[in-house]
């Protein structure tokens, strides 16, 4: 009980710094960069799809390297180069440096997850749409894209419980996430127990509720089906 009191509870440093708030701004933090870097990777993930699926050379190339880049380097190395090399130059600050990194990261993995997705979608469906005199967009659009949807909602709920903790690393670059304010109480009170253990109980609850979400999501469209 001492050890939760000293670490959450009571000035952990000349400065004043109180452990809990430390964590609740860790925390917002972390749900910030995570809500962000998946509205910029479905984005991302859309229009690399898009272009994958083109028939385009001078579009489907440039989709099919940042695809291999991303998936083929850890996500820790990406955040550490966008922000020391690419952006340094432009004065960004971490939390922004980071949505952008972690955007880019997940618009790799959802492109392929969308792929996926729209290829599990029985190919006479498009035909028949065709058929019926929809183009090509329309056709995407009205019939194939609302099926393919309810293919991927659980790999891109996945994707988003995936981004949630990698965003653990923002530490390496000097934001102060969930993680690294755990870390820092760990160094100040050097009580290794209570801070880390608040961190993964954190994660979990976000994790868990999220995923419980998802699953009533799902019963839901499986209901309107």
């Amino acid at each position: 009980m001492h050890a939760i009191i000293d670490s959450l509870f009571t000035p952990i440093g000349d400065d004043g710094m109180i452990g809990i708030l430390l964590i609740l701004n860790g925390l917002k933090v972390t749900l910030f960069v995570t809500f962000f870097a998946v509205i910029l990777g479905a984005v991302l993930g859309i229009c690399t799809t898009l272009m994958k699926m083109s028939g385009r050379w001078y579009l489907t190339w440039p989709a099919h390297i940042y695809v291999s880049v991303i998936r083929g380097t850890p996500v820790v190395v990406q955040l550490v180069i966008l922000y020391f090399i690419v952006l340094s130059a432009l004065d960004v600050d971490k939390i922004t440096a980071a949505v952008i990194a972690f955007g880019l990261n997940s618009g790799a993995y959802i492109s392929e997850i969308i792929r996926a997705g729209i290829q599990a979608v029985d190919k006479g469906q498009l035909e028949a749409a065709r058929s019926l005199g929809l183009s090509q967009g329309q056709a995407m659009k009205e019939v194939i894209l609302p099926q393919a949807v309810k293919n991927i909602l659980p790999a891109l709920g996945n994707e988003f419980i995936v981004l949630l903790k990698e965003t653990a690393v923002i530490g390496f670059i000097g934001g102060v996430d969930l993680m690294r304010a755990g870390e820092i109480i760990r160094s100040r009170t050097f009580e290794d127990v209570v801070p880390l253990f608040t961190c993964a109980v954190i994660y979990l609850l976000l994790t868990y509720s999220f995923t419980l979400l998802l699953s009533r999501f799902e019963k839901r469209l499986k209901q309107s089906d």
